[in-house]
């Protein structure tokens, strides 16, 4: 019997551990890419296992198994086999990372409750952020209760379709696709689970943004599989979280902070929405809700207060006009959504280097 050298034995390394299955998966361990840094050098072969989770209660047994078939290979010196680990992405995740490789940073704005303005604060926030000058997208994942068509005035048009994927249309600077524009009015509000979680596959992967220095995601209200599903399936920079000041309000915020949490997305912080109300004839503020609990929430839980917004009627009459007030020149209400995006934009970077800093570990038994 030849002993096999070089790509030879490197393909045939390959071959053997083909056979090797894992029972879970119920798919060879080559195709799963668990082989990582194969080498064949002078006969002596090593390469890492990489497996789905530390805790992977086969390991032993894999490893066992890749030893036994490599050494009956002639030509094989010695084996060596590290244990690691990596996660797998789920198929969702990587085909929304591939349809958004040129998105920069992707930010959620999220409530734990609906009516207290998270549309309107994601809408204003990404016209803020594109008057900056920054390339601006927003995708409207609110499946039930779908607001941005109706925010920038498209509630009347239709996203065009190219090479199956759909064109965003553009309102006040910012790219801008809704699941709104996937039915007729109403009629997402009657469907089901599976069929919401389709909806919302389609708009995430299905849509042509091209270059964005930032994605804004209306996400739906409340914490359920919808919510965790975008998480886990997008590369979040971070999710901002709209409150009123209110403490009924307030009550819900801590589960919309543990669901992040436990999909290890940061939280940039928190807006005071419909803070203060402006008085139409008298730009005078009043406290409608009384004192806020807001900053005590924020620092209970170690977060930021990003930014106040009033509650005033020149925001309830351009939203109707379909024309967000940010985009407007020489308001206090165009100031205060500027002031946000431009917190946004500060704890979005410091999150962005905090990631960055963080050392790379291998886990290895």
């Amino acid at each position: 019997m030849f002993a096999l050298f070089g790509k030879n034995l490197e393909k045939a390394v390959l071959e053997a551990l083909s056979g090797v299955m894992d029972p879970d998966l119920h798919k060879d361990i080559v195709s799963l890419g668990f082989i990582q840094n194969l080498k064949t050098e002078g006969g002596e072969v090593g390469f890492d296992l990489v497996l789905t989770t530390p805790a992977c209660p086969v390991k032993e047994d894999l490893k066992a198994q890749c030893t036994q078939r490599v050494q009956a290979l002639s030509g094989v010196k010695s084996v060596a086999i590290e244990l690691k680990s990596a996660p797998r992405r789920s198929p969702l995740a990587e085909q929304a990372a591939e349809t958004l490789r040129d998105v920069r940073s992707i930010i959620a704005v999220s409530s734990c409750k609906g009516g207290v303005g998270k549309s309107t604060v994601a809408a204003n926030l990404a016209v803020s952020l594109a008057r900056s000058g920054a390339a601006v997208g927003l995708l409207d994942a609110d499946i039930y209760g779908p607001s941005q068509p109706t925010l920038f005035g498209l509630a009347e048009k239709k996203p065009w379709v190219e090479d199956q994927r759909f064109v965003p249309l553009e309102g006040c600077g910012v790219r801008m696709m809704s699941a709104g524009y996937l039915f007729p009015p109403g009629e997402a509000a009657v469907l089901r689970g599976p069929m919401v979680s389709n909806v919302l596959q389609q708009i995430l992967l299905k849509t042509r943004w091209g270059g964005l220095d930032y994605l804004v995601l209306d996400m739906p209200p409340g914490t359920g599989d919808i919510q965790i599903t975008v998480c886990q399936a997008l590369r979040l920079t971070g999710a901002v979280i709209v409150s009123t000041p209110q403490k009924i309000s307030l009550l819900d915020v801590g589960k919309g902070i543990a669901m992040f949490d436990k999909v290890k997305v940061p939280i940039l912080g928190i807006v005071e929405n419909m803070s203060e109300f402006i008085c139409d004839g008298c730009d005078k503020h009043h406290a409608i809700f009384g004192p806020s609990g807001v900053p005590r929430l924020a620092e209970i839980y170690g977060i930021p207060v990003l930014g106040r917004i009033p509650f005033s009627p020149r925001i309830v009459t351009e939203s109707d006009r379909g024309r967000p007030p940010a985009f407007a020149d020489g308001t206090p209400e165009g100031a205060a959504y500027r002031e946000l995006a431009t917190a946004v934009v500060r704890a979005a970077a410091k999150a962005t280097a905090s990631e960055a800093d963080l050392p790379v570990v291998d886990i290895a038994w």
